[in-house]
Protein backbone atom coordinates (compact mmCIF):
# COMPACT_ATOMS: atom_id res chain seq x y z
CA UNK A 1 0.00 0.00 0.00
CA UNK A 2 1.32 3.45 -1.57
CA UNK A 3 2.01 5.73 1.90
CA UNK A 4 3.38 9.59 1.45
CA UNK A 5 4.59 11.36 4.39
CA UNK A 6 5.11 15.10 4.40
CA UNK A 7 7.29 16.85 6.70
CA UNK A 8 9.02 19.90 7.17
CA UNK A 9 6.13 22.50 7.54
CA UNK A 10 6.25 25.48 10.48
CA UNK A 11 6.74 28.95 11.04
CA UNK A 12 8.14 31.15 9.09
CA UNK A 13 8.46 34.75 8.57
CA UNK A 14 7.22 36.60 5.37
CA UNK A 15 10.41 36.58 2.51
CA UNK A 16 12.23 33.58 4.18
CA UNK A 17 12.11 29.67 2.76
CA UNK A 18 10.93 26.55 3.93
CA UNK A 19 11.26 23.18 2.01
CA UNK A 20 8.59 20.83 2.52
CA UNK A 21 9.44 16.97 1.66
CA UNK A 22 7.26 13.68 0.95
CA UNK A 23 7.95 10.33 1.19
CA UNK A 24 6.37 7.59 -0.63
CA UNK A 25 6.82 4.27 0.38
CA UNK A 26 4.88 0.43 -0.64
CA UNK A 27 4.78 1.50 -4.55
CA UNK A 28 6.75 2.15 -7.73
CA UNK A 29 7.88 5.87 -7.21
CA UNK A 30 8.24 6.14 -10.86
CA UNK A 31 4.83 5.36 -11.78
CA UNK A 32 3.68 8.00 -10.49
CA UNK A 33 3.47 11.75 -10.81
CA UNK A 34 3.29 14.08 -7.78
CA UNK A 35 1.40 16.98 -6.73
CA UNK A 36 1.59 19.27 -4.04
CA UNK A 37 -2.15 21.13 -2.66
CA UNK A 38 -3.08 23.16 -0.03
CA UNK A 39 -5.70 24.42 1.96
CA UNK A 40 -6.61 26.72 4.59
CA UNK A 41 -9.64 27.19 7.25
CA UNK A 42 -12.97 27.99 5.08
CA UNK A 43 -11.16 27.55 1.44
CA UNK A 44 -11.44 24.79 -1.54
CA UNK A 45 -8.11 22.84 -1.61
CA UNK A 46 -5.94 24.25 -4.26
CA UNK A 47 -3.31 22.92 -6.67
CA UNK A 48 0.12 24.32 -5.78
CA UNK A 49 2.67 22.47 -8.05
CA UNK A 50 3.85 19.54 -9.50
CA UNK A 51 6.21 17.37 -11.74
CA UNK A 52 5.45 14.30 -14.17
CA UNK A 53 6.75 10.63 -13.50
CA UNK A 54 9.73 11.30 -15.32
CA UNK A 55 11.04 14.32 -13.80
CA UNK A 56 10.97 16.24 -16.46
CA UNK A 57 8.16 18.28 -16.57
CA UNK A 58 6.66 20.64 -13.71
CA UNK A 59 3.50 22.92 -13.38
CA UNK A 60 2.73 25.30 -11.31
CA UNK A 61 -0.13 27.76 -9.96
CA UNK A 62 0.18 31.10 -11.05
CA UNK A 63 0.35 32.39 -7.64
CA UNK A 64 3.74 30.70 -6.57
CA UNK A 65 5.06 31.10 -10.16
CA UNK A 66 8.49 31.99 -9.69
CA UNK A 67 8.81 30.92 -6.04
CA UNK A 68 8.38 27.66 -5.71
CA UNK A 69 10.05 24.80 -6.98
CA UNK A 70 9.00 21.20 -7.16
CA UNK A 71 11.62 18.09 -7.78
CA UNK A 72 11.96 14.75 -7.13
CA UNK A 73 14.82 12.35 -5.56
CA UNK A 74 14.36 9.00 -7.71
CA UNK A 75 16.95 7.65 -5.03
CA UNK A 76 15.34 8.80 -2.06
CA UNK A 77 12.07 7.91 -3.04
CA UNK A 78 10.62 11.69 -2.10
CA UNK A 79 9.59 14.64 -3.47
CA UNK A 80 10.38 18.15 -2.51
CA UNK A 81 8.65 21.76 -2.45
CA UNK A 82 10.83 24.26 -2.11
CA UNK A 83 8.77 27.82 -1.50
CA UNK A 84 10.69 30.75 -1.32
CA UNK A 85 9.56 34.50 -0.67
CA UNK A 86 6.57 33.12 1.39
CA UNK A 87 3.66 35.50 1.98
CA UNK A 88 1.29 35.68 4.53
CA UNK A 89 -1.52 34.41 2.32
CA UNK A 90 0.69 31.03 1.53
CA UNK A 91 -0.36 29.82 5.01
CA UNK A 92 -1.96 26.36 4.75
CA UNK A 93 -2.25 23.14 4.73
CA UNK A 94 -0.14 21.56 2.36
CA UNK A 95 -0.59 18.09 1.21
CA UNK A 96 1.49 15.87 -1.37
CA UNK A 97 -1.05 13.74 -3.93
CA UNK A 98 0.73 10.63 -6.19
CA UNK A 99 -1.22 9.65 -9.30
CA UNK A 100 -0.67 7.12 -12.28
CA UNK A 101 -0.98 8.38 -15.50
CA UNK A 102 -4.80 8.26 -16.09
CA UNK A 103 -5.33 8.84 -12.33
CA UNK A 104 -6.26 5.03 -12.28
CA UNK A 105 -5.03 4.81 -8.44
CA UNK A 106 -4.17 8.08 -6.55
CA UNK A 107 -3.24 8.66 -2.63
CA UNK A 108 -2.62 11.52 -0.92
CA UNK A 109 -0.67 12.44 2.49
CA UNK A 110 -1.76 13.60 5.78
CA UNK A 111 -0.73 17.39 5.26
CA UNK A 112 1.48 19.48 7.02
CA UNK A 113 0.86 23.03 8.06
CA UNK A 114 3.15 26.27 6.99
CA UNK A 115 1.85 29.01 8.51
CA UNK A 116 3.48 32.49 7.73
CA UNK A 117 3.92 35.47 10.02
CA UNK A 118 6.15 37.54 11.76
Amino acid sequence: QVQLIESGGGLVQPGKSLTLSCSFTGGTFGDYTFGWFRQSPGKEREFVGSINWYGDKTDYHDSVKGRFIVSRDKRENRVTLQMNSLKPEDTANYSCNAVTPGGMRSYWGQGTQVTVSS
